[in-house]
């Protein structure tokens, strides 16, 4: 088939900022896809029909594919493959059927409007997303370019900021760049004296963190303070030790079955942005407390199955690694859980309680799999003196589906 789409990325500078190539692109296409700003913008090169995105998005996908084999054109923000419609519409567009005409995108507008290395900056949408998403990449001395939602988004931002401990952060808000309205403006998150700016913005932030600030560590085993519970938590040392034996990989989903306070399924998506988990919790006020826990954490994408185990479990996607930290006495839920798994999958129980570690070893009896104890002690004072506290011992048990 030959190359009936085009993608076409336009910038502020409209129509007058198009390469040749582009150009052509776009008057000889029948018919045009765009937002209005975008069709707005290349207005004096369409000679076709012009035809709005759709809102919702959905049935937008369908709509270019209907015309397929005729020449169409679909015009973008900067870069159609970074954040862009570009990556959605091949999915399902052979990259043989297409030619893409990229223009530099806000990001590296940005970047060089600054002076910033992009390889040295984390980059980050939060166009119709939660800002929450920025919680994992508030380090101390980070820089980050984040693209907003609307003219509302860098205040509400700033607001974020404050609130957690990051309000001396230097922000940087660059509006409309490229076009004749571009406007850049500096001040500080906590200092934020700014009404709506420019719908089309995005955000610099040089994070700066006050001895109190909400910094969530990069290693596994975040401090239990910055989770709240109700002391239905798995520990920070044995957490640590939790994850290593779930050995998480990119993409794969885990079950956090009996979630408590959500703690490691919230790591477990901490560890890289591609990580989906779902945390199993029959109480609501818990189920409540982890979506908290998963929103002050930075992954609110964390999902939440409200319900007792088993019989949760039936209805959920197929997991790649299980977690069962309560409701383990349960053996129906190890069979369930052990069905469910993927080949090759990997399922981590802990136990406390002399019943529960019977069943483990049952369990490695009768299937393998590898059986450890975990016991840890905290140095406390002791009168005048400081001696160590154990904490009650852990049996885990680990077993690879074959």
């Amino acid at each position: 088939m030959p190359r009936w789409l085009s993608i076409v990325g336009i910038g502020e500078d409209g129509a007058e900022g198009l390469g040749p190539v582009a150009r052509g692109l776009i008057s000889d296409a029948e018919i045009v896809f765009g937002g209005r700003r975008h069709l707005g913008l290349a207005a004096p090169l369409i000679h076709g029909e012009t035809k709005a995105w759709p809102s919702p998005f959905d049935t937008a996908v369908s709509e270019v594919l209907r015309h397929r084999g005729r020449p169409v054109c679909v015009l973008a923000s900067g870069d159609p493959f970074y954040y862009g419609v570009g990556a959605t519409l091949a999915r399902y567009v052979d990259a043989r059927e297409m030619v893409v005409v990229p223009a530099p995108s806000a990001f590296s507008l940005s970047a060089a409007r600054l002076g910033w290395s992009l390889p040295q900056t984390v980059l980050l949408s939060l166009h119709g997303r939660n800002l929450d998403l920025i919680r994992p990449h508030l380090q101390p001395g980070a820089r980050i370019i984040a693209l907003t939602s609307d003219g509302d988004g860098p205040a509400a931002l700033a607001r974020l900021l404050s609130q957690n401990g990051f309000g001396a952060s230097r922000l940087t808000i660059l509006e409309a760049l490229g076009g004749p309205c571009e406007r850049i403006q500096t001040t500080t998150a906590a200092g934020y004296p700014f009404g709506s700016v420019e719908a089309l913005n995005t955000v610099a932030v040089e994070v700066e963190a006050a001895p109190n600030a909400r910094v969530l560590p990069r290693a596994p085993g975040v401090p239990d303070d910055l989770f709240e519970h109700d002391g239905q938590i798995t520990k920070r040392e044995v957490r640590a030790v939790t994850l290593s034996a779930l050995e998480p990989c990119r993409g794969e989903l885990l079950w956090d079955v009996g979630a408590g306070s959500g703690s490691v399924a919230i790591e477990w998506m901490l560890i890289d942005p591609s990580m989906r988990a779902i945390a199993i919790e029959q109480r609501e006020d818990r189920a409540a407390r982890i979506r908290r826990n998963a929103a002050a954490c930075g992954v609110p994408g964390l999902e939440i199955a409200e319900g007792m185990a088993p019989t949760a479990l039936t209805t959920l996607a197929p997991p790649d690694a299980i977690f069962i930290g309560g409701g383990a006495s349960d053996t129906s839920t190890f069979a369930v859980a052990a069905r469910a798994l993927r080949p090759g999958g990997r399922l981590v129980v802990n136990a406390v309680t002399l019943e529960t570690e019977a069943l483990l070893l049952a369990r490695h009896n009768a299937l393998g799999g590898e059986l450890i104890r975990i016991a840890i002690s905290h140095a406390e004072p002791l009168g005048e003196k400081t001696g160590w506290r154990p904490a009650r011992p852990i049996t885990q048990w680990r077993w690879n589906k074959p």
